[in-house]
């Protein structure tokens, strides 16, 4: 499945539930936020090995709902998420130059 695929099955899936009319921008950074910081939870007072081990299932779903929730706000943005992620590298590349 690609990235195109995954955005329109993240959409469907909150247009059959009707919860569009809930997502506004702020919600979504907040959910955004609460997300990464359960994914980062996964890794308190272990070591990344540890924290793999003992937690992938989790970690996995956590990221996931990261991407779930970015693709939603993207969609309320009107914002083309893969084009400005090669925006952000091409300007990344500039500023990181490969020595």
């Amino acid at each position: 499945m690609n990235m195109h695929s995954i955005y329109k099955e993240v959409l469907r899936f909150r247009d059959e539930r009707n919860w569009k009319q809930y997502h506004e921008e702020k919600d979504l950074a907040l959910s955004i936020s609460l997300e990464a910081n359960e994914l980062l939870e996964n890794f308190q007072w272990r070591s990344s090995e540890e924290a793999v081990a003992e937690s992938k299932q989790n970690i996995k779903e956590e990221m996931a709902d990261v991407l779930i929730y970015l693709i939603q706000m993207a969609d309320k943005m009107d914002m083309d998420l893969e084009k400005e992620v090669l925006a952000k590298l091409a300007k990344n590349r500039e500023k990181y130059p490969v020595k």
